[in-house]
Formats: structure tokens, C-alpha cells, sequence
């Protein structure tokens, strides 16, 4: 550990950033790779997973190796947060062997409580509260296809997530604009609403789909039972009838593409039809997700904290 670095930093959400950072990560993601060189090359970054996910897993330890450093996968049962050892001392140990921590866990509490210990970056790969890289993988592939976030109009269809926080501060940072539509009791807490507007975010919501997407660039949704909200599938499967995004619905937005953060159910909040027709860019967002880290790695580089 060098302690005579700069100011830590962490990447917990989007608003841990500032709008010219935001783009200065989305630059390093696009970057040609022989223009950085293995700058983490001896070097470890801990991924530490309290939940299983595929393109999560995948895309950050890829990324670390585009780098040169060496990825360590860590499941909850060999760190045991709060159970063997406390988040405090998890990071203090790790930050012994690795020159960042990334995490994706159950409480957003916990990615709090490590960074607080702040030794290395600690970089949020998913928590219940929010999605970062999610969201910067997001606005990734909307400027491979608009070219800009600028002026770009998204249509969230579904619940106001964490994935939908984390997305309407980052389209709203690169100049864009987020609209939503969700059932009854699914949208923002007056907490999150507080948050998003001191980020600037002017969320505009409607109670239709229809009405959401008319004026949409891109029309996004996601799973309406999110993992650990199984014990919620039937009610909400009948609270989010009608929400669905599928070739009827596309015809509301006739010149937009769709996203999904994935993993998506097919005849649930999207067809198949739609998913996988040739407006859909969820490969895109899915293969930017390795970018996206790639890009936050780089960025902490380039402020003397990694």
C-alpha cells in the first residue's frame, strides 16, 4: 500500500462523480487498448461476489486482465462480511494484496462502510441501491448508436430500481434525459426522488407505458423480480400486467432502440420478439459492461489513486 497517494476515491454511484469525470471514464472505456499499456501488471484487484452473476463476473475480472493486473474472484462464504469478519476489516485485509476492491453485494451499507476504511477504491459492481457500471455500460452503447447522450430521450419502463437510479444520473450527467413509467407503489421513494433531483435529474413519469415511450430515443427496461425478491414474484408479476415492452408497445416509439440490463424473461417484461429483433442492443450493453470497468479502472489511474 502507498500511503502517500492522492485523495481516495471510490466509485459507489454515479454522483460519486462529477459530470467531467463521468466522461473522462467514458473515454478511457473506448480507448484503443495499446494506448495504456499494463498499468495494473503485478498487481491484484479483489472482486468479492455475495451474489452470483455471469456478465459481472466476466467483464471485470476481463477488464482487470486487459490491464495486466490479476483478478481474484472472493465468494461470500470465504469473507463472510459481518459474519467471520466485519466489511471494515474485510477491506483492511485486502487492501493488504490488492490495489482495489470491487464488490458486488446485498446492502449498499456495506460497500459504504469499506470505503470509509479508505485504503483503495472500493468500486461498486451491484448493490440493491445501485448499479454504476451498469449504467455506464448503458451510456456507452447509446453513443455507439447516437453518437451522444446529448439531447437523448430514455423511456424506463418498469420498477425504479436500482439499475433506473443509477441510469437517470448518468444520462442526465451526459446531457440527456430519462422518462419512467411504473405501476403503482413501484417508483422512486421520496429518498431517491431527493437524491436524483440534487443530481439534477428532472424525472418526468407517467402512469402508461405508452404515454413513456412516444417520445423515446431508447426504451429500456428490466426483470420486474429482481434476485432476492422471489417471495414478491406473483404479486409483482400482476402489479406489472400491461408493462411489458413487445412489438405492440414498440409501435408507440417507432424510430428507438431497446435495452435490458439483463438477465431478461422472455413473456415477462419483454418479448422475445423484441429482445431479440434488430432494434434491440443488449449485446452491445452486455459486451460494454467489460469496457465500462476497463474505464473506471482506468480513470481512478489517472487521478494517482490506483
Amino acid at each position: 500500500m502507498n500511503l502517500a497517494r492522492a485523495k481516495m476515491r471510490h466509485l459507489l454511484e454515479i454522483d460519486d462523480v462529477v459530470r467531467q469525470e463521468l466522461e473522462q471514464i467514458c473515454q478511457f472505456a473506448v480507448a484503443d487498448r495499446s494506448s495504456f499499456g499494463p498499468l495494473l501488471q503485478g498487481r491484484g484487484v479483489a472482486a468479492i461476489f455475495e451474489k452470483p452473476s455471469s456478465r459481472t463476473r466476466n467483464s471485470t475480472e476481463m477488464a482487470i486482465v486487459d490491464l495486466g493486473g490479476h483478478p481474484v474472484y472472493i465468494t461470500d462464504a470465504e469473507v463472510g462480511i459481518d459474519s467471520r469478519e466485519s466489511a471494515e476489516d474485510v477491506a483492511r485485509v485486502l487492501a493488504c494484496y490488492h490495489a482495489a476492491i470491487s464488490a458486488r453485494v446485498n446492502d449498499h451499507r456495506v460497500l459504504e462502510r469499506m470505503a470509509a476504511v479508505d485504503l483503495v477504491p472500493i468500486i461498486n459492481l451491484l448493490s440493491d441501491e445501485a448499479h454504476p457500471l451498469q449504467a455506464i455500460a448503458d451510456v456507452l452503447t447509446i453513443r455507439a448508436e447516437f453518437g451522444t447522450v446529448r439531447g437523448v430521450t430514455v423511456a424506463y419502463i418498469g420498477d425504479a430500481n436500482n439499475v433506473a437510479r443509477s441510469l437517470a444520473m448518468a444520462v442526465t450527467f451526459l446531457g440527456g434525459k430519462m422518462v419512467m413509467a411504473s405501476p403503482p407503489g413501484y417508483g422512486f421513494s421520496r429518498a431517491n426522488r431527493e437524491r436524483l433531483a440534487m443530481c439534477g435529474v428532472e424525472l418526468t413519469t407517467f402512469n402508461r407505458p405508452e404515454e413513456a415511450v412516444a417520445e423515446a430515443n431508447v426504451v429500456y427496461t428490466d426483470t420486474w423480480v429482481s434476485m432476492g425478491q422471489e417471495d414478491e414474484r406473483s404479486d409483482r408479476r400482476k402489479a406489472f400486467e400491461g408493462f411489458s415492452v413487445d412489438d405492440r408497445l414498440m409501435t408507440f416509439s417507432p424510430h428507438s432502440i431497446f435495452m435490458h440490463c439483463l438477465p431478461a424473461h422472455r413473456g415477462e417484461e419483454v418479448s422475445a420478439s423484441v429482445i431479440d429483433g434488430e432494434r434491440s442492443r443488449v449485446w452491445w450493453q452486455a459486451a460494454n459492461r467489460q469496457a465500462a470497468m476497463r474505464g473506471v479502472l482506468l480513470w481512478l489511474a489517472s487521478i494517482g489513486v490506483l
